[in-house]
C-alpha cells in the first residue's frame, strides 16, 4: 500500500534543499530514497511536480511526497550455498566469497547473491529499492570477499540506509598492496568521480565527484631480497564510494595485489620463491577482504559488530610471505 508524506515549510526552513528538508522531517526514509522518488516524479510542491532534489524552499510551500507500493520481483532463484554469519527477523549478515556479484546487472542476471537470496527465502527481503536489488543495502565488488548486511524488511532497509548515509557504519577491510606506504598510517581524503576514459572505473578528481575518506594503517611489511616489497594494510572507511579503497590505493601508487583494473605496471619479479610467485600471479581476485562490519540494529537499537577471517587463498599468500621473509 502506498504512503504519503505531507509537509509545510516554515519561516525558519527558508532556502533549505528539498531533499534535506524532507529527510530532516521524516526520519523513516533515507535521503537517497527521497532523491530517487523526486526524480521518479513522485513529489509535488504546491500541486506542481518537482524533479530537482536540490530545489530551495520558500515559507508556506506545501510538499506532497508519494511512496509507492514496492514492486514485486521476478528474479530467478539461484541454488547457491550462502555463508550466513547471522540472521534474525530483520536482517542477514553474509560472508560473501570472491567471484560472485551482489545483484543482477549487464551480462549476469541469474547467478548473483540476490538470486541466491531469492532461492533461500524469496518472501523475506526488503522491496523498496531497485526491483533487481531486493534486500541490498550496500555492495562489495565481485572479486572482493567479506561481510555484507542484507535487509529482510523495508523498515530495516530504511534504517540501515540512513546509517550508511550518515557514515556511522563500521567497515574495516584487510588488503595486500605492492610496495611500502609512507607514512605507514594516515587518512586519504579526495573527491572520487567516474573515469572519463573508462566508464566502468572511478578516479580521484580535484574538482568534481563525491568526497571519499579512507583511514589506513600498515599491519605488516614484507621486504627482503627474496620477495617483492608488499604491505598488509587495514582500511577503515568513513565513506563508501564505488571502488573507494582500490582507487585510493592506486592514487597513492600502491595498488592492491590481484587488482585487474586499478594496477600499476611492475617490473618482473626476481629472486622469488616460485610457489609464492605462482600464487600471486594466478590470484583470480584482488587481495581485498571486508573483515569487519558494525551497525546499530534497526529494531533492537543495540550495536552489533561482526568479524571474519581471510579466505584460504589470501591467508595462504600471507603464510608464504611470512615464511619467506624470515
Amino acid at each position: 500500500m502506498k504512503k504519503k508524506i505531507n509537509l509545510k515549510v516554515k519561516e525558519n526552513d527558508k532556502n533549505f534543499r528539498l531533499d534535506v528538508f524532507i529527510s530532516n522531517n521524516s526520519k523513516e526514509i533515507s535521503r537517497t530514497r527521497i532523491k530517487n522518488l523526486i526524480l521518479d516524479k513522485k513529489l509535488k510542491i504546491n500541486n506542481k511536480i518537482i524533479l530537482d532534489p536540490a530545489k530551495k524552499l520558500n515559507p508556506g510551500d506545501k510538499i506532497n511526497l508519494i511512496i509507492p507500493e514496492p514492486k514485486k520481483s521476478s528474479l530467478k532463484p539461484y541454488k547457491y550455498k550462502l555463508n550466513i554469519v547471522y540472521e534474525d527477523e530483520d536482517l542477514i549478515v553474509l560472508n560473501k566469497p570472491s567471484g560472485i556479484v551482489m545483484h543482477p546487472g549487464a551480462g549476469n542476471f541469474d547467478n548473483t547473491i540476490v538470486n541466491a537470496l531469492i532461492n533461500y527465502d524469496k518472501d523475506s527481503l526488503s522491496s523498496i529499492g531497485d526491483k533487481l536489488r531486493p534486500g541490498i543495502v550496500h555492495r562489495i565488488d565481485k572479486n572482493t570477499s567479506g561481510l555484507v548486511v542484507i535487509a529482510k524488511n523495508n523498515q530495516s532497509h530504511e534504517n540501515l540506509s540512513l546509517q550508511f548515509s550518515k557514515h556511522s557504519i563500521t567497515r574495516i577491510y584487510q588488503l595486500l598492496v605492492w610496495g611500502k606506504i609512507r607514512p605507514s598510517k594516515g587518512k586519504i581524503e579526495t573527491l572520487i568521480t567516474r573515469s572519463s576514459k573508462n566508464r566502468q572505473m572511478m578516479m580521484v578528481s580535484t574538482s568534481k565527484g563525491k568526497m571519499a575518506i579512507t583511514n589506513y594503517q600498515t599491519i605488516e611489511l614484507f621486504e627482503n631480497k627474496n620477495i617483492p616489497t608488499l604491505s598488509l594494510l587495514e582500511c577503515k572507511l568513513e565513506t563508501g564510494r564505488t571502488h573507494q579503497i582500490r582507487v585510493h590505493m592506486n592514487f597513492l601508487g600502491n595498488s592492491i595485489v590481484g587488482d585487474d583494473k586499478y594496477k600499476k605496471k611492475f617490473k618482473k619479479i626476481k629472486n622469488i620463491n616460485p610457489l609464492l610467485e605462482e600464487k600471486i600471479i594466478n590470484l583470480k581476485r584482488q587481495f581485498l577482504h571486508a573483515k569487519t562490519i558494525g551497525f546499530i540494529h534497526p529494531k533492537k537499537n543495540k550495536e552489533m559488530i561482526f568479524n571474519s577471517i581471510l579466505p584460504t587463498e589470501l591467508e595462504t599468500i600471507l603464510k608464504m610471505l611470512r615464511k619467506t621473509s624470515k
